[in-house]
């Protein structure tokens, strides 16, 4: 397989000289199965350069999973070049949404009305499929079976465990470990707290024996107290949830959008220092818009 990373950054995109190293792009990650199968995990500004080299392979089949429906994952998808060009295929999958009744479909819905761009649905040359998915349901895309997990976030997010021919990689989109939202005197602390393990212990599961985990490492230790329930992991929550399921490689993204590459380093550099104990053996990178892993 071959994971090849075209957008890094989370919340919006922050192109400009301070970021220019590890990227301004959104969040978007291509995946190729050994069949060199097309899978896109999410659509943030990132899908838009990796359109452009599409053009070289048309027709084109993607596979996009969408984690969830934040703009900083979806925005680019108006600009997917293939799109435009008859012959093509953009397979939508996602999430149900229990709020608005709809499924993945309105992630295009929203953005292609005619107040925010200029080109409907209907004048898209490309065939457009939809596929709204089933927590813990695995469905299969080619050669490779896809699974999503329901993580935490403030709207619904899935993970992502893709497999092919022995081979795993897991995506948590935009995750913050579940924690107890009740203080332990109040009453709802004990019961409240089975669940948090329950669901612990579903992603522990999820994530056992993966090959490459891909997760949010929005903030720092010290960062993340002003940022509770903002759903969004740590350096540490991430490395330690890695060593945890028996993860080989850890690559941290979703790179918080007002720290420079140099920052960025400082802050990664410290966490693995302090983590270092806890994580012997981990391979552990810092995602970087271009940069291409294979196994």
């Amino acid at each position: 397989m071959k994971v090849k990373f075209w957008g890094v950054r989370g919340s919006i995109a922050s192109p400009g000289p301070k970021t220019v190293r590890y990227g301004g792009n959104t969040t978007c990650i291509e995946i190729r199965t050994d069949n060199n199968e097309l899978i896109i995990l999410d659509a943030g500004t990132g899908i838009f350069p990796l359109s452009q080299t599409l053009l070289a392979e048309l027709p084109v089949t993607a596979n996009v999973l969408i984690t969830h429906s934040h703009w900083d994952h979806i925005q680019g998808l108006p600009f997917f070049i293939p799109n435009f060009i008859p012959g093509n295929t953009l397979r939508l999958h996602g999430s149900f949404d229990p709020v608005s009744g709809k499924g993945v479909e309105q992630v295009m819905s929203v953005q292609l009305q005619y107040s925010y761009f200029p080109v409907r649905e209907a004048e898209m040359k490309a065939r457009i499929e939809y596929v709204t998915l089933a927590p813990n349901e695995t469905i299969q895309i080619g050669s490779a079976t896809v699974t999503p997990c329901l993580l935490n976030h403030p709207v619904i997010n899935f993970g992502y465990r893709i497999e092919c021919n022995g081979k795993s990689v897991f995506f948590t989109g935009d995750h913050e470990p579940p924690y107890n939202i009740y203080a332990p005197e109040d009453d709802g602390y004990d019961e409240y707290q089975v669940f948090v393990d329950e669901k612990n212990a579903a992603i522990d599961a999820i994530l056992s024996g993966v090959d490459v985990l891909i997760a949010d490492c929005s903030y720092t230790e010290d960062e993340y107290p002003a940022k509770i329930g903002w759903g969004h992991g740590t350096f540490k929550s991430s490395m330690l949830s890695a060593q945890k399921a028996g993860v080989k490689v850890l690559f941290c993204t979703h790179h918080e959008p007002t720290r420079s590459d140099d920052a960025l380093e400082a802050a990664f550099d410290a966490a693995v220092k302090t983590n270092a104990a806890e994580t012997q053996g981990l391979d552990i990178r810092l995602a970087r818009e271009g940069d291409v892993y294979e196994f």
